[in-house]
């Protein structure tokens, strides 16, 4: 009864041995992308100076600046894959994106669910509103209506820490610009890079930054478990910060430079 039980057992390991032996290996992004010759890259470009069209409705802005690079030293081509910032995540979750280079916060919520590159730009959180709006900090918010973009590090922020205000979620920036703009609401929360673009819209209503909620990083979001894919894309973003290629890019449209030794030590 022993040597047919040990007969059994030594026979169904042969077999898992076997199945193992012939079981696919798993794809990996990074050798996708190169064999496909393009890598997909998501990105917001209703968000200036990030990402925008130019008066020839081509895609432009320093993110698309970024991905463009990327996508050259990587020796494949760009493909742009149009998002917002509610469909970021869930575009790489459902495999339409390879990645996403679209003012994408690093939060400890969202690295529950894909992974990020080292940061390439710091990105600061801010309340804005018309001049004539008391506002010095989060407290004043309380009864009053505040313009958000739905999913975003903003709103997060918003919900929790500001419970007396009435949130008015928006789908996009664009959305939200323009409701400022069109006197909808005076009070929003965006990046503070992004005020100069909301207030072009009407220069007669200013968006004032007043409160800064916090300062975020910004990163390249991914699959989970793709760790050459991750590697790669962190060795890039090191390099290409230390040449300063990362920095010039971002200078030229948000008229600032990033704090390199900042993003690195954050990196790290």
């Amino acid at each position: 009864m022993t040597n047919m039980i040990s007969r059994r057992l030594i026979a169904g390991l042969a077999l898992a041995t076997l199945s193992l032996s012939f079981a696919p290996a798993q794809a990996d992004t990074l050798d996708n992308i190169k064999k496909a010759g393009k890598v997909r890259i998501a990105i917001d470009t209703a968000i200036p100076p990030f990402g925008m069209t130019d008066d020839k409705l081509q895609p432009t802005g320093s993110d698309v600046d970024t991905a463009q690079l990327l996508a050259k030293d990587l020796g494949v081509t760009l493909e742009i894959v149009t998002t917002t910032g509610p469909t970021r995540i869930p575009m790489l979750q459902t495999d339409k994106a390879d990645l996403v280079v679209s003012t994408l916060s690093i939060t400890p919520d969202r690295a529950k669910v894909i992974d990020f590159s080292i940061p390439y730009a710091d990105h600061p959180s801010v309340v804005a509103s018309l001049s004539t709006v008391p506002l010095k900090e989060m407290s004043d918010l309380a009864g009053k209506k505040v313009a958000v973009v739905r999913g975003t590090t903003q709103d997060t922020d918003l919900t929790q820490q500001a419970k007396g205000a009435q949130l008015v979620r928006y789908e996009d920036d664009a959305t939200m610009a323009l409701a400022f703009a069109s006197g909808q609401v005076d009070i929003l929360a965006t990046a503070r890079s992004l005020l100069p673009a909301i207030s072009k819209k009407n220069p007669t209503r200013t968006a004032e930054w007043r409160i800064t909620m916090q300062t975020f990083y910004l990163a390249i979001g991914m699959r989970k478990d793709e760790p050459k894919l991750k590697e790669w894309v962190n060795g890039w973003v090191k390099s290409n910060l230390q040449n300063g290629q990362l920095g010039a890019i971002y200078k030229k449209y948000h008229g600032v430079d990033i704090p390199v030794e900042q993003l690195l030590k954050a990196g790290n």
